[in-house]
C-alpha cells in the first residue's frame, strides 16, 4: 500500500441473495444487490446478513469481504455517460484512496473493530453487466484491472458505516492487486511474474492453486 492519504468509507453495504430482474424481464438469483447498512458484525466467513448465490466463485474465508475503489465510479460514469447505483459491483466497502495499483496482496487493514487482509483481485462476472444494464462493462473492467479485491478476516468485530479504515501493515513483497490482475488476465505465461505472485504466502488459496498449475505447465514446456 503506497498511498498515505486518509481512507474514507463511502458506502457500507451487505445483502443476501435475491431475485434480480434484468434485460427484457429475465430473472436470476444473485448476491450483487447489496443495501447500505449502519452496522454489521464481521465474522471469518463474512458479514452477518451478507451472502452470495454462487459459492464456487464467491464467498469463503479468503473472500469474506469485497472492496471496490470509489474513484472508479467517476471513471465508469464518465466513460458510459450514465450513473451507477451504490455498491454497483456488489462490494461491501466502497472506499477512497485504496486503488488496485496501491493496495498489495497481504496488506493488513483495521476496519472498525475488525482486522482484514487483502488476498486476491476480484474476478468479475457477467452479473455486473446485467446489474448495470451495460453489456461492455465486464470487458472494460478486465481490460483496466479496475476489479476491486477481496479480503480475509484476521480478527472479527463490528463495522459501522462511519468506521475508520487504516493500514496496519504493508506487505514486504509489494505485489499490487493491479499486478496480480495483470498476470491473471493479460500475462498468463509470464513465469517470473507468476513466481513473484506465488512468493506471497498470503495469496488466496484458489489463486495459489491456479497459478501453481499455470507455472507447472509453463516450466514443463521449457
Amino acid at each position: 500500500m503506497r498511498s498515505n492519504k486518509a481512507i474514507e468509507l463511502k458506502n457500507f453495504s451487505i445483502g443476501l441473495p435475491q431475485k434480480m430482474t434484468y434485460g427484457d424481464g429475465q430473472e436470476m438469483e444473485t448476491g450483487i444487490c447489496k443495501q447500505p447498512v449502519a452496522e454489521a458484525f464481521l465474522t471469518k466467513e463474512g458479514f452477518k446478513g451478507d451472502g452470495v448465490a454462487d459459492l464456487r466463485y464467491h464467498g469463503g474465508p479468503d473472500r469474506a469481504v469485497c472492496v471496490y475503489p470509489h474513484e472508479h465510479y467517476l471513471f465508469w460514469e464518465e466513460e458510459f455517460s450514465r450513473p451507477l447505483p451504490a455498491s454497483a459491483f456488489g462490494e461491501n466497502l466502497t472506499v477512497t484512496n485504496m486503488l488496485e495499483k496501491d493496495v498489495c496482496i497481504g496488506d493488513i487493514f483495521q476496519l472498525g473493530e475488525a482486522i482484514i487482509q487483502v488476498t486476491q483481485g476480484r474476478i468479475p462476472c457477467s452479473t455486473i453487466n446485467k446489474r448495470t444494464d451495460n453489456p461492455v462493462l465486464l470487458k472494460r473492467i478486465v481490460q483496466t484491472g479496475f476489479t476491486g479485491y477481496l479480503c480475509r478476516v484476521l480478527e472479527e468485530g463490528a463495522v459501522r458505516s462511519d468506521s475508520h479504515i487504516r493500514l496496519l501493515e504493508s506487505h514486504p513483497k509489494q505485489v499490487s492487486i493491479l499486478e496480480g490482475n495483470d498476470l491473471y488476465f493479460h500475462r498468463p505465461k509470464e513465469i517470473e511474474g507468476i513466481q513473484r505472485l506465488l512468493a506471497v504466502e498470503e495469496l488466496a488459496d484458489e489463486w495459489k492453486k491456479l497459478m501453481k498449475e499455470r507455472l507447472q505447465k509453463l516450466t514443463s514446456l521449457h
